[in-house]
């Protein structure tokens, strides 16, 4: 009875320890990282009541007889199977997808192991977790290298320091401006626009943005003698606008055809400046000439060049024959002849438009003139000759600036960067830490790299969802993540717990009952106790 009870009070104790492990493993059910453990039993020692004997001729064998002594914990076991993976949207949350673990280490240098990949720099540009030890790996650039277990800081190279620029192509144009003062401040977008409703003397306007952009309005009818006094003025209205110069200085204007700003003999005006009409301004002639009640000036084509502005100007109406089929017209401007030949009464119909064309030249250099009467035109036939006011067609002086948005770029104050100085940091599926700066552009910082062991259950736990190396995990082997059997990393993600709720709760079950009826032991043995005590009476 005694021996009864013992076994009844080791049971207790093991189905004790038991629901301690369930208890942990459900507490931790949304520990990212975490994984369950299990405890198992095993018998106790024996009190041996009859050996066992052998058999022989006349005598069977006999087997041993024995009582036991209880149940006690056998073990309780890590079970390091992978669990899902959940997105979190953090770029410094990495998962593992598979075998390895992350490399961290204390103050003191001790090393631990983790599967929680919530990460963080610190202020010296030092990888990190949650708890403020350092994550291992390979440091720098580390392509090519082997992997490692040091420290990964963010170390990012010093910066040349650099004046903003930019540059568009406007209708073949090259517009560049550059900054004058080294800063990243100078890094802003220039647009440009016509406003009409500046006051006169007031020929440019500036309107600073919050968002790093410039707008600046013309008015239309001012007067540049070229791209320096433009830009002059684009600096006076600049600081007119913010109260004081700009940081980035002073901006330049420069250009590749610097002819079509203007000189001061013939400055640019506003609206051809930032005008986008590219095309051809048409030229024009009159005629006070005796035909012009019968011949007058419609257009005149793209190619239209006369050499001089007041010229002579010849009429030749020639009636070919007395059919009144078709007569011959020309005109000379210039010393330029265009000529239309048999020209046929019957087009006056519907346009009354006679187009004289150059000879041997292009389809653009033409006249046409309007024709009200066909009996007037031939009543003119004849040569008839006075002065003429030619303007010549010419290619447009529009620049173009309203259609184009300069955006400067490039420029830094340089000297040493730090982590606040990047735009963006992601960790590839290989460990590779890539960070973006705004000058130096990609910049590979590290590589997170992974430690595997010959026996990963036997890790020790140490709490914080960490694990140690012990005499029977074996040493940790490195290896890059997605290589030699471990995961890949996966970015912006964390692996949950792997504790299995439905199997926690019907262990929990049999604990309860196990417990339960070991206790009852202990109550049985004591009733036998009290029968025995009582025989004495």
């Amino acid at each position: 009875m005694v021996r009864s009870m013992y076994s009844g009070v080791s049971g207790m104790k093991a189905h004790q320890t038991r629901m301690d492990v369930i208890g942990n493993n459900i507490a931790n059910v949304n520990t990212y990282g975490y994984k369950s453990s299990r405890a198992t039993f095993r018998d106790t020692f024996y009190q041996n009541v009859r050996n066992a004997s052998a058999g022989s001729d006349t005598r069977g064998g006999v087997n041993p007889s024995s009582v036991g002594y209880g149940s006690t914990i056998s073990s309780i076991d890590v079970m390091m199977g992978t669990s899902t993976m959940t997105s979190t949207g953090n770029p410094l949350d990495v998962a593992i997808s598979g075998e390895g673990f992350f490399q961290v280490m204390d103050n003191d240098g001790n090393i631990f192991y983790t599967k929680a990949g919530m990460l963080d720099i610190d202020a010296y540009g030092n990888l990190i977790d949650t708890n403020g030890y350092f994550v291992l790996g390979t440091s720098g650039d580390s392509r090519g290298k082997a992997p490692g277990s040091e420290k990964i800081q963010f170390q990012i190279p010093a910066v040349q320091q650099a004046l903003s620029k930019g540059a568009a192509t406007v209708n073949g144009t090259e517009i560049s401006i550059t900054a004058s003062k080294y800063t990243a401040q100078s890094n802003l977008s220039f647009s440009f626009s016509l406003d009409s409703t500046l006051p006169y003397g007031q020929d440019v306007v500036a309107l600073v943005g919050s968002s790093n952009t410039i707008s600046i309005k013309v008015r239309p009818d001012a007067l540049f003698d070229g791209l320096a006094s433009f830009s002059a003025a684009v600096n006076t209205a600049i600081t007119e606008a913010i109260g004081s110069q700009h940081p980035g200085g002073e901006f330049k204007f420069t250009t590749n055809n610097a002819a079509k700003f203007g000189n001061a003999l013939s400055p640019i005006t506003g609206a051809q400046l930032i005008g986008t009409n590219y095309g051809i301004t048409p030229g024009s002639v009159t005629i006070p000439v005796a035909a012009a009640d019968a011949v007058s000036f419609v257009s005149v084509g793209g190619q239209f060049r006369p050499t001089a502005f007041d010229t002579e100007i010849e009429i030749v109406v020639h009636d070919e024959g007395t059919d009144d089929e078709n007569i011959d017209l020309s005109i000379e401007v210039g010393g330029v002849l265009y000529t239309a030949n048999l020209v046929d009464p019957s087009q006056f119909q519907s346009s009354k438009q006679v187009v004289l064309k150059r000879s041997g030249a292009g389809l653009d250099d033409s006249i046409t003139v309007s024709v009200s009467n066909w009996e007037k035109l031939k009543n003119a036939a004849g040569t008839h000759t006075g002065t003429v006011d030619a303007v010549p067609s010419e290619d447009s002086k529009d620049v173009g600036l309203g259609s184009a948005q300069i955006r400067l770029t490039g420029g830094t104050a340089g000297g040493e960067q730090s982590i606040k100085d990047l735009t963006g940091i992601s960790i590839g599926g290989d460990g590779t830490i890539v960070a973006s700066h705004g000058v130096l552009g990609e910049l590979v910082i590290g590589r997170i790299d992974l430690a595997t062991f010959d026996n990963a259950r036997g890790l020790q736990r140490t709490g914080s969802s960490y694990f140690s190396q012990t005499m029977n995990s074996g040493e940790p082997a490195f290896a890059v993540p997605g290589e030699d059997g471990t995961g890949a990393l996966i970015g912006s993600s964390l692996e949950l717990s792997n504790v299995d709720l439905s199997q926690e709760f019907s262990d929990m079950i049999t604990t309860q009952r196990g417990f339960q009826a070991n206790s009852r032991l202990i109550t049985v043995s004591d009733t036998m106790l009290e029968e025995l005590i009582n025989l004495k009476r």
